[in-house]
């Protein structure tokens, strides 16, 4: 199974736990869209991810670190297909302590995304700025989201 597959699956757990949480942001999607650019985006904890997964794609596991996952899409839904950007990002926790992430691109078969880790602390608010460059576009894309990691030891 490819990595964007199990991306999708974690991301579709990550946003039903979102609906579960009191208060909680029922528009939260983890996309932006631009006319036919859509970026999606999600961070969590890396003991999320199988130890074979973060092997194979060179992802430090530790209750001390999220992973960043964004893949960009261009064209109609269903019939959209991945396209290379220039994607940065940084994460920025509640005392304004911010960290550049690394992001790097990762190419299986057809699908192009890009990954970048993070410190994080049990219990801890990062707020992800994260700015997409695709080609031919005009001004960058920025997307701007806030998570809570809850990391057992």
């Amino acid at each position: 199974m490819r990595l964007i597959q199990r991306f999708v699956r974690i991301a579709a757990v990550s946003l039903l736990g979102i609906a579960l949480v009191p208060g909680a942001n029922a528009q939260q999607q983890n996309m932006i869209q631009t006319g036919d650019v859509t970026v999606h985006y999600n961070a969590l904890a890396t003991t999320d991810i199988s130890a074979e997964v973060a092997h194979q794609y060179g992802i430090t596991r530790s209750a001390s670190r999220a992973l960043l996952n964004v893949a960009v899409r261009k064209g109609v839904p269903g019939e959209d297909k991945a396209v290379p950007a220039v994607v940065t990002a940084a994460a920025t926790n509640l005392n304004g302590q911010r960290q550049e992430l690394r992001m790097r691109e990762v190419r299986e078969g057809d699908a192009v995304y890009y990954l970048g880790e993070t410190k994080i602390a049990d219990k801890e608010t990062l707020t992800f700025d994260i700015t997409i460059a695709t080609e031919g576009a005009g001004s960058p894309l920025r997307a701007t989201f806030q998570q809570q990691f809850f990391v057992s030891r």
